[in-house]
């Protein structure tokens, strides 16, 4: 079994992340800042946040839905806030999404939140509220059931990528919702845009509780690609539960389909 994680940048590179996503073919594939606006027909809308101001494709949930026809799909909204068209205001979902193959059975779920609670009146102030998503689905292949958690992981403009109260709260509430999908002698992943560096108390925390990070131990010094030109190289992190488990996993860097790298395992079969 094939699992993807990826922060989409909003869909700032459209096009060779939908073809990527429709030719990767993987079979969970977990999504991050995701764009939801149906108010919408149209392709392309502004965010702004003072001097960071970025295109993000208006309807980006539905797009990669149709990329992917042979995927179930969920959106798990953080908050709804406004992009732009030109001077007028357009609605819109910010979250996440998990597509899952239609020939895997999804046998629990659970959305939540790692920080705040739903943004119903706009974005909000930074740190802002962030969404996460916990699957538990059987791989008949293997003879076993899989739990997947992903998260985007905080934004602080003030801290950077260091620990933070906030943060530390946000991997304890991170670890309960995937305890609350994941039943003994499943193999448990957590995964996503954690916005951290790998010396963090998020992984600290992450590790006590069983976890194995495989950017890190595969020896990967970067999960960025050269769209993003700020020091600090690391941001997306795939953790497992048993990493004897973990067949193959690689950070994709080409081609080039967000400011994220890709980040992908294949499961293997139990002994």
């Amino acid at each position: 079994m094939r699992i993807m994680s990826l922060n989409a940048w909003g869909g700032t590179l459209h096009g060779a992340l939908l073809a990527y996503l429709a030719r990767e073919t993987a079979d969970i594939v977990c999504l991050q800042e995701m764009i939801h606006s149906p108010a919408t027909d149209e392709d392309w809308l502004e965010y702004r946040d003072g001097a960071h101001v970025l295109p993000q494709r208006a309807n980006l949930y539905r797009d990669i839905r149709r990329a992917l026809p042979r995927h179930a799909a969920t959106f798990c909204p953080a908050a709804q806030g406004v992009l732009w068209d030109g001077d007028t205001a357009v609605p819109s979902q910010w979250g996440l999404a998990t597509f899952v193959r239609d020939t895997i059975p999804v046998i629990a779920q659970a959305q939540g939140f790692v920080h705040k609670h739903y943004g119903a009146d706009g974005y909000g102030d930074h740190p802002r509220s962030r969404s996460a998503h916990a699957i538990r689905i059987y791989d008949h292949a293997a003879g076993r059931a899989v739990s997947v958690t992903h998260m985007h992981g905080l934004r602080d403009p003030l801290h950077g990528k260091r620990d933070t109260p906030e943060r530390a709260a946000q991997a304890r509430r991170l670890l309960a919702l995937s305890r609350s999908v994941t039943e003994p002698g499943d193999l448990a992943i957590v995964c996503g845009d954690f916005n951290v560096e790998p010396a963090s108390e998020t992984l600290r925390l992450l590790g006590e509780a069983g976890f194995t990070d495989l950017v890190t131990a595969g020896g990967f010094t970067s999960t960025r690609t050269a769209h993003y030109e700020k020091p600090g190289k690391f941001a997306d992190y795939m953790l497992v539960s048993d990493v004897d488990q973990a067949k193959d996993f690689t950070v994709v860097d080409t081609p080039e389909v967000s400011d994220h790298c890709p980040l992908i395992l294949t499961t293997g079969v139990p002994n």
